[in-house]
């Protein structure tokens, strides 16, 4: 009891002094300003009257409005401008008297200048997460509290050691296994604590994941794939001459991060259900006890597998349609670097899984049998 309490009160320091050096890393980040400095700022407001109204009424979103709104936030705060809102898909909003909207806002000789860029979706956005959480930690209880918790830490860490890493010049794929393993390495501990259940998944889940980044390479190689193939290659590049980013490993590194999730419920699954069979039957074999976590690891493969591709192909729905609604032939389809970078990206995440089944089975069993012998 005293080693395992000793052992949590390391792992708050850890944390600590882990979420102290992000403070300082995030300070040394330099970045490069890569939007013109007009003095133009986006701020919160309300609008307050409609000025002019062209928007159609056709079903097609086109015209605009002159509206006046009241600014809620920044230096201007409290000031009313009149602005324009065009109706468009990605730009404007459809204003009313009370409709809460973002502004751009510009001041040149003292006038201010101000265009609509979209509804103010902040409060509903944090009601959401707000209720996720909530419901999260009801359902799950305390591990529910953990998972939450484990969370928000893996946020921190894609958004502040991640990202900052590779614009510093980082790999992306180092930076990628970096995050996974101490992702991984804090949720397992939170969740499992300090038991050979959990050092077995933390094992499976980071060697899980850097076989879906390796694969990943072999693929990509014969396919002629880098990581200059994909939608966003214009931005990436302008980043890359303005910062000390290796673009072309992101694809590569996003797979690692992807597959983890995944990888860590496969891995967490086998080692807890060896556990339980081994607290039954400490007499079982190494390898009775490997054959047991197979055989529970491919009760999950099917599912898991799913779920991986299926978010990929949800997340390429959009361009699928287009593809489908011009008829494209499938020789071209087959050949195009859409296809080719998102069968990358999800069949390179299933091998990680794939792989955690026999790797934490082996370990899991192992580590059970030597305790006893110890």
């Amino acid at each position: 009891m005293k080693n395992k309490r000793a052992g949590y009160i390391i792992f708050a320091i850890l944390t600590l002094a882990f979420l102290v050096g992000l403070v300082f890393l995030n300070r040394s980040v330099h970045k490069v300003p890569l939007l013109a400095e007009d003095g133009s700022s986006f701020e919160k407001a309300v609008v307050t009257e409609i000025i002019q109204d062209n928007l159609t009424e056709t079903g097609d979103r086109s015209g605009e409005q002159i509206v006046k709104v009241k600014i809620t936030s920044g230096s201007h705060k409290g000031e009313t401008v009149e602005a324009t809102s065009l109706d468009g898909y990605l730009y404007g909003a459809t204003c009313e008297v009370g409709t809460h909207v973002i502004i751009n806002i510009s001041e040149y000789d003292g006038t201010l200048a101000a265009n609509v860029y979209n509804y103010d979706r902040t409060s509903v956005i944090i009601i959401f997460i707000a209720v996720f959480l909530a419901l999260l930690m009801w359902v799950g209880g305390k591990k529910g509290i953990f998972s939450a918790i484990s969370l928000v830490f893996a946020a921190v860490c894609v958004l502040f050691l991640y990202l900052p890493l590779m614009y510093m010049g980082v790999q992306p794929f180092l930076a990628a296994v970096l995050c996974c393993i101490l992702i991984t390495l804090f949720s397992m501990i939170l969740l499992g604590g300090f038991t050979a259940k959990t050092f077995s998944a933390i094992a499976g889940t980071t060697i899980g994941c850097v076989v879906s980044g390796l694969i990943a390479f072999i693929f990509a190689y014969f396919m002629h794939i880098n990581g200059y193939n994909v939608e966003e290659v214009e931005t990436l590049i302008l980043i890359e001459q303005n910062s000390q980013l290796q673009a072309g490993g992101l694809l590569f590194s996003g797979i690692l991060i992807t597959s983890l999730g995944a990888s860590m419920d496969v891995a967490m699954s086998i080692a807890s259900a060896v556990s339980e069979i081994y607290s039954h039957s400490p007499e079982i074999s190494v390898k009775e006890l490997t054959k047991s976590g197979m055989r529970v690891g491919r009760d999950m493969l099917g599912t898991n597998v799913s779920t991986l591709v299926l978010a990929f192909v949800g997340g390429a729905a959009s361009i699928m349609m287009i593809y489908y609604s011009y008829s494209m032939p499938g020789r071209q389809l087959m050949n195009s670097y859409f296809m080719g970078t998102e069968l990358l990206e999800g069949l390179s995440g299933t091998f990680g899984v794939i792989a955690v089944v026999p790797l934490v089975s082996v370990i899991s069993a192992w580590l059970y049998k030597k305790r006893k012998k110890t």
